[in-house]
């Protein structure tokens, strides 16, 4: 089936919500309520660094989501781009479909001359861990995080 990647809009946002909670559920966050409001205002926002891409298959509708932050950096001199939220719905996995929304950023990085494009998953995330891995390999930091 031909999925295709394009720039979410506002009437995505239910099918968004849908994988957006699933994508939380796999990290074991509730995100529900005030940040869930926030994330989408600031997704539709064209003043906010925040942006967010589908992927969308005739008959399926949206089946996949990748959410992302444009930023500046201080050892580039053009932003870098982190992939912030990727998630496919489960049942239409395999199909190529994150790797698709991958590709869509880094043509779109390279289109607006964008230093890097980044991301972080979780150790344990080996599907995942699969596909990025046929990117680059991880780049060995640590995250460390402080959370207030």
């Amino acid at each position: 089936m031909t999925t295709s990647i394009r720039r979410i809009e506002a009437r995505d946002e239910a099918r968004w919500r849908v994988l957006w909670d699933g994508y939380c559920r796999f990290y074991e966050k509730d995100l529900s309520g005030p940040v869930t409001e926030h994330t989408w205002r600031r997704i539709l926002d064209p003043a906010a660094p925040v942006h967010a891409i589908v992927a969308e298959r005739p008959g399926d509708g949206v089946i996949g989501i990748a959410n992302y932050v444009i930023h500046e950096n201080t050892w580039t001199l053009t932003p870098v781009c982190y992939l912030e939220d990727l998630f496919v719905d489960p049942e239409k996995r395999a199909a190529g479909v994150g790797r698709q929304l991958i590709d869509w950023l880094v043509a779109e990085c390279k289109a607006r001359n964008w230093s890097r494009l980044y991301w972080n998953t979780k150790e344990s995330n080996y599907r995942a861990r699969g596909l990025y891995d046929k990117y680059t390999p991880h780049s060995g930091f640590l995250r460390y995080v402080i959370n207030f």
